[in-house]
């Protein structure tokens, strides 16, 4: 907590930024904003309490910045969490999972694919790549951490990743990836570019949540506004 303020981080845009807000709303908390709708404050905010900030951030940023200091608590997702940095995180404490935000990390491939199933079959399929094509087999993800820790602990070592700035689900078709490791919270997108996931693919269950950063938490103003919008 800095300069008197308690500084929320809530998404800037998107599903996740309407139900977080709706967590306030609940606990008739209601925002108001400055005129270019990045940082707002709790109009009716509990007595006893330094101002409350909200910041709008992109939910990345929104991890990122926890961990920095610059912000006592944030609403984001799991899987951003458990993609950033070991020193991102070891400055965080997950304070509540909420209901809402689910989605599942997954490893998917080309529906024509008949014969790979498994990540046992993926392996198989990896090794013909370094043995015919003499290259690796080619993974397009927003998420490299978690993807790469997930295979290595499966065994499977024989690939590449590329970064994905966009829509990830189409890199096998633009020939910038064979497979995608993407987030999904009903597949549909995913069937609908003609990919599936592997049968033993799911890599991390998401879900949005509330981050407290560990320094503000020794404050006793940060645990009342947490008991607050914990309940």
């Amino acid at each position: 907590m800095k300069n008197k303020y308690i500084n929320i981080g809530i998404p800037s845009k998107g599903r996740l930024k309407q139900e977080t807000i709706l967590v306030f709303n609940k606990r008739k908390l209601n925002f108001s904003k400055d005129k270019r709708n990045l940082i707002g404050k709790i109009i009716n905010q509990p007595k006893n309490l330094p101002e409350i900030r909200i910041v709008y951030l992109h939910a990345r940023e929104c991890i990122d910045q926890l961990s920095l200091n610059n912000l006592d608590l944030c609403f984001s997702g799991l899987d951003l969490l458990k993609e950033s940095e070991v020193n991102v995180q070891k400055n965080i404490i997950i304070q509540k999972k909420l209901n809402f935000g689910k989605a599942t990390l997954v490893l998917a491939i080309p529906d024509i694919w008949i014969d790979v199933q498994t990540l046992l079959d993926l392996d198989e399929v990896a090794e013909e790549f370094r043995k015919k094509k003499k290259r690796l087999l080619r993974i397009a993800t927003k998420y490299p951490n978690l993807t790469r820790q997930f295979l290595y602990s499966k065994g499977l070592t024989q690939f590449e990743l590329v970064k994905s700035l966009g829509s990830t689900e189409v890199a096998p078709y633009t020939g910038t990836a064979e497979i995608v490791s993407d987030i999904t919270s009903s597949g549909s997108t995913l069937a609908s570019n003609n990919l599936r996931v592997l049968k033993d693919g799911k890599i991390l269950q998401s879900e949005a949540c509330i981050f407290v950063n560990k320094q503000s938490f020794k404050s006793q103003s940060i645990k009342r506004i947490i008991k607050i919008l914990s309940k």
